[in-house]
């Protein structure tokens, strides 16, 4: 095991020496990033963002994670709060979760309605499609995880007062609700996967590996330094055009 993690952390210091060179290039060049980070309850969306951001420019980088909606949100257009946190030149924003929350949790626990779940099926790929055609690179991850797995780590939260705050009274749902989870995704992949803001899937349930990959993939999709990079490994990261009979059922 120790061996393992030796390997490990060597792969990941070397990445972010190569995450910094390119986000300094990024910087240079003033290229405005944009990275969402989908997936289930419990699949290492939290960690994986951790070891990306750890050494990046903090004036040059953020991370949003929005709370709940507030009532006054709830009465405008759906993307209006999220249109002030994209980036600028030279920065990268994360989110952890986005606009998709409407994709996702929303439909799944009656927190939106049918009719508006549609509709932002349908405007999604409108929205995104501006935000590329202005020249923001749009980088869209969604991380898969086995029920399996899941149960396991959500376990362990519980367990760990250090993750505290990461449990959720949502988080149960994630289990009783995985059918509705798994169709609310497929759905969502199948209508919002396009060739101007493509999903690429990322395997989970091997923790550690899973971060590499989605390293390497965000450093070969950003360039320059970055395009150096080794490709991901093709069996736990892949595009979601490929993803039939791969995800998580």
């Amino acid at each position: 095991m120790g061996k393992k993690n030796d390997a490990y952390e060597k792969e990941l210091v070397k990445l972010q020496v190569l995450l910094v060179e390119t986000q300094a290039w990024a910087i240079e060049t003033g290229k405005r990033i944009l990275i969402v980070f989908e997936g289930r309850d419990a699949a290492g969306k939290d960690g994986a963002i951790k070891r990306i951001t750890e050494y990046m420019a903090p004036r040059q980088t953020r991370v949003v994670a929005l709370p709940k909606p507030t009532e006054r949100e709830t009465s405008q257009w759906y993307f209006q709060r999220y249109a002030p946190y994209l980036p600028a030149a030279g920065e990268t924003v994360i989110f952890n979760r986005s606009w998709y929350n409407r994709a996702g949790v929303e439909p799944v626990m009656g927190f939106c309605t049918p009719e508006q779940h549609a509709m932002f099926l349908k405007e999604a790929p409108r929205f995104e499609d501006m935000l590329v055609d202005e020249g923001i690179l749009l980088i869209k991850l969604w991380l898969d995880i086995s029920r399996e797995e899941q149960a396991e780590r959500l376990a362990e939260r519980v367990d760990d007062p250090l993750k505290r705050f990461k449990v959720s009274s949502l988080d149960a749902e994630g289990q009783k609700r995985w059918d509705a989870y798994s169709a609310a995704r497929d759905r969502m992949l199948a209508e919002t996967d396009t060739g101007s803001a493509p999903w690429t899937v990322v395997s989970t349930d091997r923790k550690k590996t899973a971060r590499l990959n989605i390293i390497r993939h965000i450093l070969r999709r950003i360039g320059g330094p970055g395009a150096e990079v080794e490709a991901p490994d093709p069996e736990v990261i892949f595009p979601a055009s490929k993803a039939a009979g791969r995800l998580a059922a």
